[in-house]
């Protein structure tokens, strides 16, 4: 007998998950669909079709065809049974929507593209959505054509790759809404992309049948080689931390392939396998926890299980799932969601191809000790917590995810609140204007504060608040009232029923006029009666009647004069100064220094407005006099 070659043991391979088997659920804890869910992108490629379904811990996400536009309805895991129709959807897109995936750090957090090429970010309250959600917390914007993959850093907060037709790949950051990178290494159209466990490399397939590796932050491609000989889209996965990538795809002769390859050198392959004959387009899915690599095939009923090693021959198959009903796309939950006590390592929910239902399938590891935790079927899991932020991994960090223990067996679900990114924080937009004004030189202002009882008003500190409060007219304006009364016997006009009391500062203002109308009275009838005085100065006191006061704003150029001007021995003159005097005396009685300052720069203003308004008077009576004394020269 012939002896036999090493390495060709023909036995059981010992293995923990050699009696792995998958259990679907029954139709009650299923989600029964409506029946536009069965007819969804049936325009789409089969490389798209994995896409449309995602799930996190908390919902189950789920593109459906709608009239005029793309949607996608979010469900709670909890909520099974028969979805109604009229179930509300996220209806954001204007095309079909190609691909939803949930963000790995926020379980309320979920991105979604389409056929009208955007990428938009939506948050879905933890209670589920209670009517239609139509606009975005996020739009991205760069794509040219069809976005048809999406995937988020393990690692960094917020980075996002998307990849459509346009060839091209970018990296987003959601929480600003910027585009890091933009990547254009691809000649043919991106069929997949995955990430390696910190996040630094980049693998991607396309149709010119090419694996690369990219390093996303500088957008050189380090390693490239052809991957699969078939004409049809293959798909590739990351292996962990292992430095190691696998590849499902098509050969020479249309048979389904399956292929691990090494990172740095693409050249050859370290294993190639062929897995079977058909049409039906391979997707992976590979648990870092367990180093299980499951492979399933649109069409197809099957879900074929290996296990991963470091040593040839890298990976052994273990046993399948079989199921009469062909699926259309599968979602996998996580460690986090997963039934830790009942030894349950994974959870697909399938999304049959033949009937609108998403139905549960849970892979179990069958021990005697069920109910218990099994610390060498769940080590430590990834945390829903990001390492490192995406400026520092922009900057060139790398960091392993943060872990968990699942010793605890419960469903553990983030809580985080709903990010706002700068441009949405509404804030006030002269903002910018007021922070310039307080950052300038501004010059102190060590003027004292007119006292309350110097405004006559109780809260007012100043002038203007008196004003303003009692709607009085400013001095300027009483005195130009004053002067340019023409008619002493004319009256006030009559107040309005609805006006309030008048404060004592008004009334002694009517007063005053009174006061003043009465003594141009007196000084009327005296003029009268001395017929035979100065005829200068009856006309002197007539063109006082007649005149208006000039506006202050205008200087006059003449040299300035006194009060005797007017002629210091004339009675009116002397009536027209003492006049002039109560008005300056009706002041309140001062009380301190800076009331003193206060009062005395109060009244030099008022002795300088009414000495230009005399001068401007002056003016004018020399006019007169000239005129006078013209007209009496033609009549000799």
């Amino acid at each position: 007998m012939a002896p036999r070659p090493a390495g060709s043991f023909r036995g059981v391979r010992q293995s923990k998950f050699r009696h792995l088997v998958g259990i679907s659920s029954r139709n009650d804890k299923c989600y029964q669909m409506s029946e536009s869910c069965s007819r969804q992108q049936q325009q789409h490629s089969t490389a798209d079709a994995s896409n449309t379904i995602d799930v996190n811990t908390k919902f189950l996400a789920l593109a459906v065809e709608v009239a005029g536009g793309g949607a996608f309805v979010v469900l709670p895991l909890e909520k099974t049974g028969r979805i109604p129709a009229s179930f509300p959807r996220v209806v954001g897109h204007r095309g079909a929507v190609t691909v939803v995936r949930w963000c790995p750090h926020n379980d309320n957090l979920i991105a979604s593209a389409s056929d009208d090429a955007t990428v938009k970010l939506w948050h879905i309250p933890d209670a589920g959505l209670r009517e239609n959600a139509v606009s975005a917390q996020c739009v991205l914007e760069g794509h040219s054509r069809r976005v048809t993959l999406l995937l988020w850093h393990p690692t960094a907060d917020g980075v996002l790759f998307s990849a459509g037709l346009d060839r091209m790949i970018y990296v987003w950051d959601t929480a600003t809404g910027e585009c890091l990178q933009c990547i254009d290494s691809h000649p043919d159209a991106i069929s997949s992309m995955a990430l390696n466990r910190c996040g630094s490399l980049l693998a991607t397939t396309s149709r010119d049948k090419k694996l690369r590796i990219i390093d996303p932050r500088t957008t050189s491609v380090l390693q490239q080689g052809v991957c699969h000989e078939g004409s049809k889209s293959s798909v590739v996965v990351y292996l962990g931390d292992s430095g190691r990538v696998a590849t499902v795809g098509f050969g020479r002769h249309s048979e389904r392939q399956l292929a691990v390859w090494d990172e740095t050198d693409l050249t050859t392959a370290l294993r190639r396998d062929t897995i079977d004959t058909s049409s039906g387009v391979l997707v992976p899915f590979y648990d870092y926890d367990t180093a299980l690599l499951f492979v399933a095939g649109k069409g197809d009923g099957n879900i074929r299980f290996y296990e991963i090693t470091d040593e040839a021959p890298y990976f052994h198959y273990l046993n399948q799932f079989i199921s009469g009903e062909p699926q259309r796309g599968l979602g996998v939950l996580g460690k986090r969601g997963c039934r830790v006590l009942e030894c349950e390592i994974l959870r697909f929910y399938k999304l049959h191809a033949t009937r609108p239902l998403v139905q549960p399938i849970s892979f179990i590891v069958p021990r005697k000790q069920s109910g218990q935790f099994q610390p060498d079927l769940f080590p430590d899991t990834a945390a829903p917590t990001p390492a490192i932020t995406a400026a520092h991994w922009l900057a060139g960090l790398n960091s392993a995810p943060l872990t968990m223990s699942l010793t605890t067996g419960v469903t553990i679900k983030t809580h985080r609140p709903v990010p706002i990114r700068a441009c949405d924080i509404i804030a006030d937009k002269n903002a910018a204007k007021k922070f310039q004004f307080l950052s300038s030189h501004t010059r102190a202002d060590y003027r004292p504060k007119l006292a309350e009882h110097l405004s006559g008003v109780t809260g007012a500190s100043s002038e203007k608040d008196l004003k303003t409060s009692c709607n009085l007219d400013t001095k300027f304006q009483s005195l130009q009232r004053m002067w340019a009364h023409q008619n002493p016997d004319e009256q006030p006009p009559p107040q309005h029923c609805n006006q309030p009391a008048k404060p004592q500062h008004t009334l002694q203002y009517q007063q005053q006029q009174e006061l003043l109308n009465k003594q141009q009275q007196q000084a009327a009838a005296n003029n009268n009666k001395n017929k035979s005085s100065d005829s200068g100065s009856n006309s002197v006191l007539a063109a006082i009647r007649k005149l208006e006061v000039a506006p202050p704003g205008k200087n006059d150029s003449a040299t300035d004069t006194s009060f005797s001007a007017f002629g210091g021995g004339n009675s009116t003159t002397a009536m027209t100064e003492k006049m002039l005097q109560e008005i300056m005396m009706e002041k309140p009685c001062v009380q301190s220094e800076a009331e003193l300052k206060l009062a005395y720069i109060s009244q030099c203003a008022e002795v300088k407005l009414l000495r230009r308004q005399l001068l401007h008077k002056d003016r004018q009576i020399r006019e007169l006099q000239l005129l006078l004394d013209q007209s009496n020269t033609q009549r000799r």
